[in-house]
């Protein structure tokens, strides 16, 4: 018997894996929800580090809260998005329509104005070792020292499991894994805006998720993380910005996209001269009005005051939000060559520069 068809023998006696059963919610008054605790209260091992701006209070206020929503009006699809950076509200009313789980985690993001322009570092990735121990509070980097109860990995677990004891009408149970000790990262779409995008694309080389859903990034333009083996496979990425956006137009994002693989599942795709699915693509750029301001461009890409309307006071980007949190994964578009304008290797800024366009 050839090799091939022992091994399929082999393959067919081996027990089918059970299906999970399909999910259903069984709320007596279905509706949305929105839910919000402290992670400091979560979790009593949780600690401040304000050697990095990353504390539970500011100005008298609360520093650490960290949010949740759920519609049990919707058919749930059983997957959960992790939000990094502020909370998005508009961007969370859409997702659980679309039947999704969401949170935002209070997590180390404010480190940036201190190391930023130490980029890249050594070894090129200096940055994105920082944003790795933020994320899992694993040692990796020398610059700061986060231990696992204040990484994105666990307050993210704490809260879940927190959720599932205080809003069991939300069926947040099934994130969490057979023993109850960790999340089902299998069933995470981690997703962020620019700084937020960045750290969730490097989170995603590192552990293996569902879906990235990059808005306005990724960044850390100079360093070299992006072309790391990656736990996610390369289709599983998918990224928007504006082409006003200061990341777009000084090639950071170009630059990372392809980085990371992109450009083998299509064309960059504007929007605004297409229609979904946008040749299956994994890269998406809008040309929207927003009267020439490239800082509002930056934040259009995410539904809120910055996005562009159209003449009945509708989002114009509805459709492009639908497609990059539900399109499938393994639908792609065919693949393109790199495009020799987007440059790898970009010239560093001059200070002077930089504060100019402050």
């Amino acid at each position: 018997m050839k090799k091939s068809h022992l091994l399929l023998s082999l393959l067919l006696c081996l027990p089918a894996r059970a299906a999970e059963p399909a999910l259903s919610f069984s709320d007596p008054k279905p509706q949305r929800y929105d839910v919000t605790a402290r992670a400091s209260e979560i979790d009593p091992r949780t600690k401040e580090h304000p050697e990095i701006d990353f504390v539970f209070s500011k100005g008298g206020k609360p520093a650490d809260i960290e949010h949740a929503a759920v519609d049990t009006r919707a058919k749930p699809q059983g997957k959960l998005v992790i939000w990094l950076m502020g909370y998005p509200a508009p961007l969370f009313d859409r997702v659980t329509g679309y039947g999704l789980h969401a949170i935002q985690v209070h997590y180390a993001n404010g480190w940036f104005s201190k190391f930023g322009g130490e980029s890249p570092g050594d070894n090129g990735q200096l940055l994105g070792n920082i944003r790795l121990e933020a994320a899992t509070g694993e040692d990796v980097s020398d610059k700061v020292s986060i231990p696992k109860p204040d990484g994105m990995m666990e307050r993210a677990y704490q809260f879940v499991k927190w959720l599932s004891k205080n809003h069991p009408q939300g069926k947040w149970d099934i994130f969490l894994t057979a023993d109850g000790k960790g999340l089902r990262w299998d069933k995470v779409i981690i997703s962020g805006s620019s700084h937020g995008s960045t750290t969730a694309t490097r989170f995603a080389k590192y552990q293996k998720v569902d879906r990235v859903v990059m808005f306005c990034g990724p960044r850390d333009q100079y360093e070299s993380w992006q072309g790391l083996p990656s736990a996610t496979p390369a289709n599983r990425f998918f990224g928007f910005s504006h082409v006003l956006d200061g990341g777009w137009s000084g090639g950071h994002y170009c630059r990372s996209w392809e980085m990371l693989g992109l450009n083998q599942f299509g064309p960059i795709m504007t929007i605004d001269e297409a229609k979904p699915p946008y040749g299956n693509t994994r890269r998406l750029i809008t040309k929207a009005d927003v009267k020439n301001d490239d800082k509002r461009a930056h934040s259009s890409v995410v539904p809120g005051k910055a996005s562009p309307v159209d003449a009945a006071g509708n989002f114009i980007d509805e459709p492009v939000w639908r497609y990059l949190f539900n399109q499938p994964v393994e639908v792609t578009g065919m693949p393109v060559p790199p495009d020799d304008s987007c440059l790898k290797e970009l010239p560093r800024e001059e200070k002077s520069k930089k504060k100019s366009k402050k």
